[in-house]
């Protein structure tokens, strides 16, 4: 027999062999050792036969030279001491991977494979799909590259350790480059250096000496993001406020948040736009009239003291449901609340009003105690008054105290000044004062040392963090309570800083980013340990090196 014919016999048997192993499905009929007869025939063979067949062969055979990619279903049995055949052997699927033009490396999950209490492969009647799953490669968020790849090539000198150390004792190194001598510009005049001992500019020369010795850092982690929300679905834009929205409280809070935490903010500060149908008059009439309407004039007055603020504390209303969806989708996540009756008032005002205009401190506190409350029993992990009321940290605390929330932390607004800077806020919120002005219970902008008086008593009352509000325009109060209290200090750049840096930005008349970035070290570097900013996800951008947006 000659060998051409030998040749297409054993191409015959091998092409017989391969298409019974692929047709055959007769339970038990099948045994495994026709798998290592195909795979070593084909790769014997496959450069040997004829070009139509041999791709058939190549796909089959692991060949070092030929990364071939085939996932062939084989028919093979394995013995199962769970079978009920009287032969102890069932069929199954096997999935056979060959080598692939990547390498078997980058094969991380073949699935479709249930294992349950089988050891191996589970048995299968049915013919599952297989899918292959390239491995992911991790990529990094930032890749910085400090130098030029051709600044590592310098031509070698062939010599070894013992000849360049030789040539060195004998002075025949190569010369390195000339030190590096800037010409200074056309026209200087020479002078004699001044005789300084001590030249400040020396540790301000290059930016890694600068990062060395720079004294204050900023980071995402002192950050904290005001967030606006509503009842509706939508988003709606704030005119006055550039970027900054009212959220809806289930899908934009959400999403905006999601946002946050993909660039390190993990702390938000919640504020609530109350539908106008919800806000009540918190204005309490006392009137001298005679005794047959005193009894008339009592329920007035009880039925407009139990309206005083009620959705403020409504266990059900916005803030409370916006805390329980945050914290079953993000448990890490730290919320801070805002405690005061204004954005449920129809006046505008923080606290109850009196006939005569006086707002009402002691009635107020009583009511913000049930609001405080609330948002800790549904979650918040830091309540913030915001009012200005005298004695309302010792009285929130004490109230938090007697319902179990001894971990909740109080964050009091201690020098909240009566600013000018609030406008787009309360435009945000629809808060703006319907009479009047907040100067009788917020701070004087003039004074410095009542600052002092604020926070002693809040220290005294038990307030875990002070905070200055607003921040820029009060740098020097900000040092002041850094100087004279152990607590964190926080400072809110509010929303008339926003907007001013934002307008700035977009008539070109400064650089938003950095004047952004300055603005936010400025109040690191007077002593704030965090910072209550709407740039809080534009600036943490930046931080971690993404373009701002």
């Amino acid at each position: 027999m000659t060998h051409a014919k030998v040749l297409r016999w054993l191409r015959t048997v091998v092409v017989a062999l391969y298409i019974f192993c692929l047709l055959s499905q007769w339970e038990g009929r099948v045994i495994s050792a026709w798998l290592p007869i195909i795979c070593g025939s084909s790769f014997l063979l496959s450069e040997y036969l004829h070009p139509t067949y041999r791709p058939i062969f190549s796909r089959l055979s692991p060949s070092p030279s030929n990364a071939a990619a085939a996932l062939v279903h084989l028919p093979l049995c394995l013995p199962h001491a769970s079978d009920n055949n009287t032969s102890g052997i069932r069929l199954i699927n096997l999935v056979m991977v060959t080598m692939t033009s990547v390498t078997l490396g980058d094969v991380r999950v073949v699935r479709s494979v249930d294992v349950q209490s089988y050891v191996g492969l589970k048995p299968s009647t049915a013919r599952k799909s297989v899918s292959l799953l390239r491995r992911t490669e991790t990529r990094p968020l930032m890749v910085v590259r400090a130098s030029k790849e051709g600044d590592i090539s310098v031509k070698s000198s062939g010599l070894s350790i013992e000849e360049s150390e030789a040539a060195a004792v004998a002075g025949n190194f190569p010369d390195p480059p000339p030190p590096w001598r800037p010409s200074a510009p056309k026209g200087t005049p020479n002078v004699k250096p001044l005789p300084l001992t001590r030249r400040p500019r020396r540790n301000r020369k290059s930016p890694t000496l600068r990062d060395a010795f720079q004294e204050t850092n900023l980071s995402a982690s002192n950050l904290v993001l005001p967030l606006f929300i509503h009842e509706g679905e939508e988003d709606v834009p704030i005119g006055a406020m550039p970027g900054c929205y009212r959220l809806g409280w289930r899908h934009g809070l959400l999403e905006e948040v999601y946002k946050a935490r993909d660039v390190g903010v993990n702390s938000i500060v919640l504020f609530p736009k109350i539908p106008d149908a919800l806000k009540v008059c918190m204005f309490i009439q006392v009137s001298t009239i005679f005794f047959i309407f005193k009894y008339e004039v009592c329920c007035t007055f009880l039925f407009i003291q139990s309206q005083a603020g009620d959705e403020a504390f409504n266990d059900n209303g916005l803030v409370p449901r916006a805390i329980r969806l945050l914290k079953d989708k993000y448990p890490d996540i730290v919320i801070y609340t805002d405690v005061a009756l204004d954005p449920y008032s129809s006046d505008g005002h923080d606290g109850i009003v009196r006939e005569d205009g006086v707002i009402m401190n002691d009635e107020t506190v009583h009511q913000l105690c049930k609001q405080a409350v609330s948002q800790a029993r549904a979650g918040a992990d830091v309540v913030s008054p915001s009012d200005m009321m005298d004695g309302r940290v010792s009285a929130i605390r004490a109230a938090l105290d007697a319902e179990g929330f001894q971990e909740v932390s109080i964050m009091s607004y201690t020098a909240k000044y009566a600013s000018s800077f609030y406008g787009p806020f309360r435009e945000a919120l629809d808060s703006n004062p319907r009479f009047g002005d907040k100067k009788t219970y917020q701070m004087n902008p003039a004074n410095y040392r009542e600052a002092l008086v604020e926070t002693e008593a809040d220290e005294v009352e038990g307030a875990d963090i002070l905070l200055v509000k607003p921040a820029m325009p009060y740098l020097d109060v900000v040092r002041l309570l850094r100087d004279n209290s152990a607590l964190p200090i926080a400072a809110y750049q509010v929303s008339g800083e926003y907007s001013m840096i934002k307008a700035g930005g977009a008539l070109k008349m400064v650089d938003e980013e950095k004047v952004m970035m300055e603005s936010l070290l400025c109040i690191r570097r007077a002593g704030a340990d965090i910072i209550l900013t709407y740039f809080a996800r534009q600036a943490a951008s930046v931080l971690c090196g993404m373009k701002s947006k």
